[in-house]
């Protein structure tokens, strides 16, 4: 795999909300920043925590990824032999009118309905010159785990409905999503606008442990950008620390 530099503008970073629908960490961060500026409006210098709050903000979210990191283990040794499938691809060809889809494993579990979102999935997605914008793995260039799962309940472009339907879970599949059905002309990304994409996609039963892990992993990653930002988010939004 090959990570290349994606520069964003100005107006990427507003669209990066519209963007995210599966970015959960800019989703965050994005959010937090949003927050910050309604919590400091009457104020012209942004609070910092303490060091012991920042701390424990930083040592939740350590705890719970080492958590989820154990708790996937066995998935990322299933997902990672196909890492080698993220490479470059013909843009023109990608940018059809259809999803195109290639199984890689087949799954054992049920298939997935017509916009399904009672699932999680682990993922890379990537541009025709085999940039990587967003994915599940710890480290782009050398991946040894993953670092978050996706709740599809969230939300999906309608490209990842179509290409995942009819998906059994424990499967892996591969997904061409034409820019008409990614993000069109409302979002810049692969650096323009109707661009294709192309995703690595690992469905699994939202079922314990995971759910609770990753969700919990969801919100220790949440409560960190909020400190980064100067805010303590279990005062901020009333979530009491374990």
């Amino acid at each position: 795999m090959q990570e290349k530099e994606i520069k964003t503008s100005t107006g990427q970073r507003v669209a990066i909300a519209i963007i995210a629908f599966f970015m959960l960490g800019s989703i965050i961060a994005s959010y937090a920043a949003i927050i910050v500026g309604n919590s400091t409006s009457n104020s012209s210098d942004m609070q910092k925590l303490s060091d012991e709050r920042m701390a424990y903000y930083q040592d939740n979210y350590s705890e719970k990824l080492a958590k989820f990191k154990e708790t996937t283990k066995g998935d990322f040794a299933k997902f990672s032999p196909y890492l080698p499938e993220v490479k470059a691809y013909n843009e023109t060809a990608a940018n059809g009118d259809a999803v195109a889809i290639r199984d890689l494993l087949s799954g054992t579990g049920r298939a997935l309905g017509e916009k399904d979102g009672d699932y999680l999935a682990y993922y890379v997605g990537w541009c025709a010159d085999e940039t990587i914008f967003d994915s599940s793995l710890d480290n782009k260039t050398n991946p040894t785990s993953f670092s978050k799962a996706l709740d599809v309940s969230v939300g999906m472009i309608e490209g990842w409905y179509q290409g995942t339907q009819g998906m059994k879970l424990g499967g892996i599949r591969e997904i061409t999503i034409p820019g008409k059905l990614a993000y069109g002309d409302q979002s810049e990304i692969c650096g323009g606008y109707n661009k294709p994409l192309r995703f690595l996609v690992m469905a699994v039963a939202a079922e314990e442990p995971l759910k609770t892990i990753s969700k919990e992993l969801d919100t220790a990653y949440m409560a960190l950008q909020y400190a980064n930002y100067g805010i303590d988010y279990e005062k901020e939004v009333g979530v009491t620390g374990e």
